[in-house]
């Protein structure tokens, strides 16, 4: 019997807009994930993997508390752990692990069972080089067909990039800045706080940056800009939040 447990994020109405969840609850559940498992086990499981969606960090502390966990793939924070990390709990052991975001590597996990527990692993983190793969020719198709009304615009060039920009960490990625930066001169505005994702396509020095560079970093489902007046007390709590939520 093989058995996968699904794992969502647990701050998803604090770090996205609550509305957009209204009838979801979410929260740090040890207890059901217990009884989840448990569950699993008596139904003659084996094998237990939880795809997660936590991020690294709460994943490795919900493996510490939660038993009978054989590996925890993980995601969310984007991480590219190229060993799993091997979490001691009541019960025995947990592999952690995430894989990276966007497609760039291929998490593969081989567990040797013998008596029905997990007495081996091996685990590797191939790099996905996409640009050498032959692409599927009808999702091409498909593609360039969607994308064609629009190549011009997403063609433009709108400058030619100095450094590096990036987003890949949880602070202070050089798009980020540049993001921010444009905000607070557009709005007039000393602060302003950016959606605290980590992905997006990079720009090297003397590289183009392109409609399409700037549509990747900002074109998300709430990606509204407004300005308003906050008070000290409040940005401390959207920091805080911010901080709870890594």
């Amino acid at each position: 019997v093989r058995e996968l447990i699904g794992q969502a994020f647990p701050y998803t109405p604090v770090a996205n807009p609550r509305h957009m969840v209204a009838d979801w609850s979410f929260g740090i559940r040890d207890a059901d994930m217990q009884q989840a498992v448990d569950d699993a086990r008596g139904k003659g499981a084996k094998v237990i993997i939880v795809l997660s969606h936590n991020g690294m960090d709460v994943d490795l502390k919900m493996a510490s508390k939660v038993t009978g966990i054989d590996a925890i793939m993980g995601g969310h924070t984007h991480d590219g752990v190229f060993q799993p990390v091997v979490v001691e709990n009541a019960g025995g052991k947990t592999l952690v692990t995430n894989a990276g975001s966007n497609g760039k590597f291929l998490g593969v996990l081989d567990l040797d069972v013998k008596d029905g527990k997990v007495a081996d692993f091996r685990y590797k983190l191939p790099p996905v080089f996409s640009n050498l793969l032959e692409a599927n020719k009808d999702m091409q198709t498909l593609i360039d067909k969607i994308r064609e009304p629009y190549q011009k615009e997403l063609a433009e060039e709108l400058a030619v990039c100095d450094d590096v920009l990036y987003r890949r960490g949880n602070f202070n990625g050089t798009f980020d800045q540049l993001i921010c930066d444009a905000l607070m001169e557009g709005l007039d505005a000393p602060l302003a706080f950016p959606p605290g994702f980590r992905w997006g396509t990079s720009v090297l020095p003397g590289q183009p940056i392109t409609f399409e560079h700037v549509a990747d970093q900002t074109a998300i489902t709430y990606g509204t800009v407004t300005r308003n007046e906050m008070t000290g007390e409040t940005v401390k709590n959207i920091l805080e939040d911010v901080a709870d939520n890594l």
